[in-house]
């Protein structure tokens, strides 16, 4: 009998470290990755949007031989991935191996 216990309590000892691991160190929500998106395609979009926008008001007041909109959103798509790019390395797990 003693030794049936010694191994339920071992096991007990072991399930109980595992639980207080898990939740020392819970691992990455589902949802993180999905506002991760969101986030990333908003930076990305705003500036689009807003270099079009900028771009059709530039033609009507400075029209030049080039297309202001296309010059504009190009422009917001570079500063947009810009913007994500520096979030993601932010936010992203470290060099290290470091998970968050």
């Amino acid at each position: 009998m003693t030794r049936n216990s010694d191994r339920s309590e071992e096991n007990i000892r072991r399930s109980a470290e595992r639980m207080k691991l898990a939740r020392s160190s819970p691992g990455l929500s589902p949802l993180r990755g999905l506002g991760a998106f969101g986030i990333i395609g908003w930076s990305i979009a705003v500036p689009t949007v807003g270099g079009a926008f900028l771009g059709l008001w530039l033609n009507k007041v400075a029209p030049q031989e080039f297309s202001w909109p296309i010059a504009l959103i190009l422009g917001g798509v570079v500063i947009g991935g810009i913007i994500a790019w520096n979030w993601i390395s932010k936010e992203g797990p470290d060099q290290k191996g470091d998970k968050r």
